[in-house]
């Protein structure tokens, strides 16, 4: 028999009650063996509690407990022999978990449920694998404070469903928005495209009401010109016909005094011949006219291409970036705002940083200007998407601020008024609205902010080798977000400028 099966059975000597080894053992009708006294103590004062502890089944009528005189004699034996370590029962040491129904000295937890909420030794553990009702719960690894673990991760998943329900919130909001929109816009473009029709059946009507006009002058022209030449033609025909018959005549007395007014022809009008050339009339006005519908459908197809490759905003995409390099694209240059600066702080490196001065400051008076704490607000408001890093040392609050956060009094400082978003780097804190969340990890002295002011995620990271998430916002900003440092005594901190 192998050294473990050995082991095996050794354990069943051992009271399960009692963790000890069998004493007086008693052997129950469904084949499990406890101390005497163990089950006539667990038995005491129920005379419905004839209950196996280990199996559970239920005696009825109750068994009378007597001594197994044969498994007396082998718990003897077992004891002369020696008894090793390995296979006394699994008491609980230093740091581990113990059984929550153990009385008396503790056996270690071997496993944790989590619709219970408790840790059981593998005694106690043996009704979730038997009993129907228990064998559905979850069972994970002994896990020291369950309840506080379980609280705590409830607590994250119910954060989470808030996130998710405002992102809902947010998105159904954005939905309707874009819904909105596109009616205004398609109302709009109608009105639009209405008013350039309508202006182009204008100018085509102004267009052919010249062409009639033209028409008009033209034609009238042409016609009395003709009726001149005709008139003309028919006053030289009768001319001919005299000429003709007077040149028949043999007076030549007749001949000479009938001649002159016979062969006198008023003046002739300049022959419409004279200035012959193609006969063009109304091309150039065609070609006007479609050298302006070739620039018009220009225009139009140009626009059109521009109007289909526009694109809506939607507030969750592009997703949020997740390294370092995806969040530089973002990075802009900012700069700390002289006339909102505390005359305990002084400004250097091109007003990108701040650090606690060895003598009050001579700044002139500025209504901007932080009277009692020892802050500065950034001169660029910020929208859209920016990030932005900050090298600390000592004490520093990071912070975004609305530009109409009080100056003066207990609400000016970052965090404390529902005007500003602040980390607090030395107590490990965030803070809005005077209430505090502590962070969860450690960070390092470079912070990085993300703010991506239209979807309202507001994001403060720890910059080393990888980006780590310290806490994140999400929250309807309403105006141009401010960046803001505190500077505690004897600190400094530097807004990082990256390429």
């Amino acid at each position: 028999m192998s050294k473990r099966s050995v082991q095996v059975e050794q354990q069943k000597f051992f009271c399960l009650l009692c963790e000890d080894l069998l004493g007086d053992p008693t052997t129950l009708p469904c084949g499990h063996s406890f101390c005497l006294i163990c089950v006539q103590q667990q038995w005491d004062g129920d005379e419905q509690k004839s209950v196996c502890p280990q199996c559970r089944k239920t005696f009825v009528p109750r068994p009378v407990l007597v001594k197994n005189a044969i498994l007396a004699d082998l718990v003897e034996e077992l004891k002369k022999t020696g008894l090793p370590a390995s296979t006394r029962p699994p008491y609980a040491g230093p740091g581990d978990v113990t059984c929550d129904l153990c009385t008396g000295r503790k056996l270690k937890a071997s496993k944790s449920c989590l619709q219970c909420l408790a840790s059981y030794c593998r005694l106690h553990l043996l009704p979730h694998y038997e009993a129907p009702p228990l064998r559905d719960h979850k069972l994970v690894e002994a896990s020291a404070n369950l309840q506080e673990n379980v609280w705590s991760c409830r607590q994250k998943v119910q954060q989470r469903i808030r996130d998710r329900e405002r992102d809902v919130k947010l998105l159904q909001q954005e939905a309707e928005a874009i819904d909105a929109a596109a009616e205004q816009a398609v109302n709009d473009s109608r009105a639009a495209l209405s008013r350039l029709q309508r202006l182009l059946e204008v100018r085509s009507g102004e267009v052919q009401q010249h062409i009639r006009t033209q028409q008009q002058t033209e034609g009238r022209r042409a016609r009395q010109l003709l009726q001149r030449l005709q008139t003309e033609v028919d006053e030289l025909r009768g001319k001919d016909g005299e000429l003709e018959q007077l040149s028949c005549s043999e007076d030549h007395a007749h001949f000479l005094l009938c001649y002159p007014s016979v062969s006198r022809l008023c003046e002739s009008s300049e022959s419409p011949a004279a200035n012959v050339r193609p006969l063009r009339y109304f091309e150039e006005v065609t070609a006007a006219v479609s050298d302006l519908a070739g620039k018009l459908q220009d225009v139009l197809s140009r626009e059109t291409n521009r109007i289909s490759a526009a694109e809506v905003d939607v507030l969750l995409t592009p997703a949020e970036p997740k390294t370092r390099a995806e969040f530089l694209k973002y990075s802009r240059p900012i700069t700390l705002d002289p006339n909102t600066v505390n005359r305990k702080l002084q400004l250097s490196e091109g007003n990108r940083k701040v650090s606690w001065g060895k003598k009050v400051q001579s700044y002139p008076d500025h209504p901007d200007r932080f009277a009692d704490r020892p802050q500065v607000l950034s001169a660029e408001g910020l929208t859209g998407r920016s990030y932005w890093e900050v090298r600390w040392s000592e004490s520093l609050s990071v912070a975004v601020a609305y530009k109409d956060i009080s100056r003066t009094g207990s609400k000016s400082g970052f965090g404390h008024n529902n005007k500003s978003w602040a980390l607090y780097c030395l107590n490990d804190e965030f803070i809005h609205n005077s209430i505090s969340t502590p962070l969860t990890v450690p960070h390092s002295p470079r912070v990085g902010v993300y703010l991506n002011h239209r979807a309202g995620i507001l994001s403060f990271y720890s910059v080393n080798d990888t980006m780590t998430l310290l806490h994140r916002v999400h929250a309807a900003f309403s105006q141009p977000l401010h960046v803001g440092l505190f500077v505690g005594l004897q600190s400094s901190a530097e807004l990082l400028h990256q390429q």
